[in-house]
């Protein structure tokens, strides 16, 4: 059963809305869906939020440290309340999924994301479960720091939020610890197809009075 819901990003005003900033806006979303609220918690370097789910405490937070000091208020959380590496879960962005997909898995390497790299050091361990929530690539190494510092285009951004808001559905499954069931609502719920472009219009016949338009 989770016990500690993380979402990562960067603190201010300037990094609100960029793609870095995918697991504060799941965060956030958790947040109004469990009627939660977070406030800054210095001693724990972040927001962090306590409701009960199935009579058990169940804590939300968001790091206020940058996105590489990440791990300094998941491992202070953990320690203090006794939560073990398999009972958190972390929510970040993730460039290996185009916006809109999103999955769910326990362990592995930090694919060299920041954050989830000194979770890692943080806390000894990579033994926690993960949401990766597709941001996309732009095709060029070189650019990923621009890309993922960048605000997302409507329709990317449109994309991440309606997978955030699906993945709501799998919330209490996450929570009980089905995650098995968790796992395939998460994983089959892809965004929409795109309609495809309607039929082009036949110019209007100039002879018959018509105008091209």
């Amino acid at each position: 059963m989770l016990k500690l819901l993380v979402g990562l990003g960067n603190p201010g005003p300037e990094y609100e809305q960029t793609r870095h900033n995918a697991g504060f806006w799941w965060i956030d979303a958790v947040a109004r869906e469990l009627k939660a609220t977070l406030q800054a918690e210095r001693s724990h370097f972040g927001r962090l939020g306590r409701v009960t789910v199935g009579g058990q405490p169940l804590w939300l937070l968001t790091p206020s440290t940058y996105m590489n000091r990440s791990g300094q208020a998941v491992a202070s959380v953990a320690r203090f309340y006794k939560i073990e590496p398999h009972e958190i879960l972390v929510a970040h962005d993730e460039l290996d999924l185009p916006p809109g997909e999103m999955k769910l898995k326990k362990g592995g390497g930090h694919a060299g994301h920041n954050g989830l790299r000194d979770i890692h050091a943080q806390l000894g361990s990579a033994d926690y479960w993960r949401l990766r929530l597709g941001i996309g690539h732009p095709g060029d190494k070189s650019e990923v720091a621009n890309w993922v510092l960048k605000k997302a285009p409507s329709d990317q951004r449109e994309a991440l939020e309606a997978c955030i808001e699906r993945s709501l559905h799998a919330l209490p499954d996450l929570l009980a610890g089905r995650t098995e069931k968790a796992t395939a609502l998460l994983h089959t719920s892809k965004p929409p197809r795109p309609k495809p472009p309607r039929p082009a219009t036949p110019p209007a016949d100039s002879s018959a009075g018509g105008q091209l338009l």
